[in-house]
């Protein structure tokens, strides 16, 4: 089991909060990942013995040259409205790699996205689980691809934590090279150390879906008592993600 964390500036230097959503993701069985461990390419995405896939899917393609050049679009397809994502191969390319293949092998379609946080420095939608618990990944992970020249956020004075703007893509993790099928989307600047790879952006339609969706908020319970850290109101299930052309 691991925990795909997000660290949260909820009040200043000493009020930061530390949200954890448990993640299994998985160790693939022989059919699944056709009996390798690890791919031979610059990616080295690893089949995670110990976490079961949420569904049966093969380990990505890894050639000798990721493509490292470009931009590429995926659309989810939401009960909420569309969110149209641009995709950067220069930024992250093995992360777009393997989100590709995840799209191409259909693991994104009819998945709830099972977290949504409106604290004051962190707003975002999270979702790529199959079960919509939190636990379930796609049973390999993969190095990070982190994000450099990020600016300061000013909410914190010591500096570590970065903008991640509204409108960025990003991939949620439980440690360093611990990447996997769970990302989040950004409808507010939140404050952030940057140890989370960021592969791209949601353009104007699909952030006026996710403001439609914060504005919602988030179920009340006991284990969402403050309302701010939660499973959205407005239930969000990708019906398809599928590349799509430019334009939009």
């Amino acid at each position: 089991m691991r925990n795909r964390v997000l660290v949260a500036a909820a009040g200043l230097a000493v009020g930061l909060s530390l949200m954890t959503v448990t993640t299994a993701q998985a160790a693939p069985s022989q059919n699944s990942q056709g009996g390798r461990t690890a791919t031979n390419g610059p990616c080295q995405y690893t089949v995670t013995p110990d976490e079961p896939p949420a569904r049966p899917v093969p380990l990505p393609p890894d050639p000798a040259h990721t493509p490292d050049h470009g931009q590429v679009g995926v659309t989810l397809a939401t009960t909420q409205g569309l969110i149209p994502l641009t995709l950067n191969r220069a930024q992250a390319p093995c992360t777009v790699q393997s989100f590709l293949h995840l799209t191409k092998h259909h693991f994104y379609d009819l998945t709830t996205c099972h977290r949504l946080t409106s604290y004051p420095t962190l707003k975002v939608l999270q979702c790529g689980d199959p079960t919509g618990t939190g636990e379930g990944g796609p049973g390999y992970s993969y190095k990070d691809e982190l994000p450099v020249g990020l600016p300061p956020a000013p909410t914190d004075p010591t500096g570590a934590r970065k903008v991640y703007a509204r409108g960025v893509l990003a991939m949620a993790n439980a440690g360093p090279d611990t990447n996997g099928s769970q990302f989040f989307v950004v409808y507010g600047d939140s404050a952030l150390r940057p140890n989370y790879t960021i592969f791209g952006t949601v353009n104007a339609v699909g952030l006026s879906t996710l403001d439609h969706i914060a504005a919602g908020g988030t179920v009340v319970n006991d284990d969402n008592p403050t309302g701010v850290d939660g499973t959205p109101v407005r239930t969000t299930e990708i019906l398809r993600a599928v590349r799509t052309p430019f334009p939009w």
